[in-house]
């Protein structure tokens, strides 16, 4: 396309040149923005969501945690994001972060200050971290942690004043970065680069639409994967041996970027990590390497692009005549004691209900296998979404059968191996408590 400016006045100078390729794109960008706001559909639904974003990016010469490191200067944003969700019945609130972690004092102070704002139930507050290992670490005292805190609270009061009816899209796709880093070799297990073992390559997504335009007031994506592109790996690897130097959120970070772009400003895009204690991204090595911005670009962008498809294909006409009027919002919170190598280890675990989705969280890096057997208890009477990181932050929950073969996980895991029925079992009975389609719901309680 080239612009009446350009067909007017031939190209003289550099100057002129960029001037015609400007306006050029800003006539393609606008006449793309008028396409989608001419579009618009029925929205009929129960539900109503309201959605905002915040910076939350610390001084420049904050270290980061996971692979700890010295930064001299941000490279992206580190930000956070809040849902908010209601029906006739009650509300519930997911807030994101590009964070490696959500520690337990943290999730209290975030919930006392949605809960003041918004009026939603603390219990039915979750706050998910994408495990991000090139961001700053959260402490109460910390100058930076009690801003976080005010900046969270006062974009749930934000989100407040955008509640509007909503329906939701649903899609799926995949990512061909991500792979298993445990190898059984001679009956042990070794950290190895694994195309055979365990993976989730999957990419489940939620669009939430007011029907006003094409575009999605909020998206929010779900992989699994360690956010680990920019850590030092074999510390031998050039060009960052000794990791990244700056602050990043990782290939999360670069794939809601992305995904913005894509839409628009009018778009706010959220992650919710997955069972990714045993999976990173496939960056070889001695036994991986620290990425660079190719990698980066690679691993965000492919996420960023599945995310894209699934999004727009959740939005043709014959999947919109699959959308739901009536959205049953139903949120149910346990904490259960875990046998541990030490102490007993108190676990927070959630089931969240909105309409056919099943929201059900952990507060820890659970490996691989634990979405696979929790989505297969499920069967059909939801979709689920298995969410880690969440809700407080017990480390590593390992399978009973990864504890017979050592390695890093189970051996830094504050669990024993018989934990894992128990964690089962409980996120077994709180999604027989939100969906409510077996008998034992309907007792009442003592």
């Amino acid at each position: 396309m080239r612009s009446e400016f350009c067909r007017k006045f031939p190209v003289v100078s550099s100057s002129a040149s960029l001037i015609c390729r400007v306006t050029a794109v800003l006539l393609m960008i606008g006449a793309q923005l008028w396409a989608d706001d001419a579009f618009h559909f029925r929205v009929e639904s129960n539900l109503k969501a309201g959605v905002a974003k915040v910076d939350i990016t610390p001084p420049a010469d904050t270290p980061v945690v996971g692979h700890v490191r010295p930064t001299n200067g941000v490279r992206d944003p580190i930000r956070a994001g809040v849902l908010l969700l209601a029906n006739e019945q009650t509300q519930a609130a997911i807030v994101t972060l590009d964070l490696i972690n959500s520690p337990t004092e943290m999730v209290e102070a975030l919930r006392d200050a949605i809960a003041q704002k918004t009026e939603t139930p603390r219990e039915n507050i979750m706050v998910a971290a994408s495990h991000n290992h090139s961001g700053p670490g959260w402490t109460r005292e910390s100058p930076w942690s009690r801003e976080m805190v005010l900046k969270i609270g006062a974009a749930a009061a934000d989100a407040v004043k955008e509640m509007r009816p909503v329906t939701i899209g649903y899609g799926e796709d995949r990512i061909d970065f991500n792979i298993n880093r445990r190898k059984v070799i001679n009956g042990r297990a070794v950290v190895r680069l694994d195309p055979d073992g365990p993976c989730d390559h999957r990419v489940k997504v939620l669009r939430f639409d007011d029907g006003r335009t094409l575009q999605p007031m909020a998206v929010l994506m779900h992989a699994v994967c360690h956010p680990c592109v920019f850590t030092w790996g074999d510390k031998l690897t050039p060009p960052f041996p000794n990791g990244f130097p700056k602050i990043s959120a990782d290939f999360p970070g670069e794939a809601q970027t992305f995904v913005e772009t894509v839409y628009g400003p009018n778009t706010r895009t959220m992650f919710l990590q997955g069972c990714a204690g045993d999976i990173r991204p496939n960056l070889p090595g001695m036994p991986y390497r620290c990425g660079d911005e190719a990698d980066i670009k690679w691993t965000g962008r492919s996420l960023g692009c599945a995310v894209v498809r699934s999004v727009d294909r959740s939005a043709v006409r014959e999947e919109l005549a699959k959308r739901k009027t009536i959205y049953p919002l139903k949120c149910a919170t346990s904490v259960i004691p875990l046998p541990g190598k030490t102490e007993k280890q108190a676990c927070e675990m959630q089931a969240m209900r909105i309409g056919d989705f099943l929201l059900l969280t952990m507060p820890g890096e659970p490996m691989v296998e634990y979405g696979f057997q929790i989505e297969k208890a499920i069967a059909d009477r939801a979709i689920p979404i298995v969410v880690g990181y969440a809700n407080g932050s017990l480390g590593y929950i390992c399978t009973a059968e990864s504890h017979q073969y050592g390695g890093y996980e189970p051996n830094m895991s504050p669990l024993l191996p018989e934990a894992e029925p128990l964690i089962l079992n409980e996120l077994g009975r709180l999604s027989d408590k939100v969906l409510a389609d077996v008998f034992e719901s309907f007792k009442p309680t003592k």
